[in-house]
């Protein structure tokens, strides 16, 4: 299937990329021999072969949402280079006024 300029063009505009004349030349080139290709697998025959989402099948991965004890304030505290009423300190990073 032979995608045009003008479909280039279009899909450019949707997004919202500024194309080079060679850009666009080249996209034409390059989405046509993609759809060829999308031509030819939808040639091959898979009615025996069943539809998948994933190659690999797995279980559910996750754990149970359980309740546990955490560490003690103090200890993570104790690394931080500055703390200041039980809580981390760190430089600001937003400001009044701008800059």
């Amino acid at each position: 299937m032979k995608i045009s300029r003008s479909e280039v063009e279009h899909i450019a505009d949707l997004a919202r990329l500024e194309l080079s004349e060679g850009e666009i030349k080249q996209l034409e080139t390059d989405l046509s021999q993609i759809l060829e290709y999308v031509e030819q697998l939808n040639e091959l025959d898979t009615t025996d072969v069943l539809p998948t989402a994933h190659v690999v099948v797995k279980g559910d991965v996750l754990r149970e949402d359980e309740s546990r004890p955490s560490l003690p304030s103090e200890d993570i505290l104790s690394n931080a280079p500055r703390t200041q009423d039980g809580f981390f300190r760190v430089h600001a990073i937003f400001r009044k006024g701008g800059r």
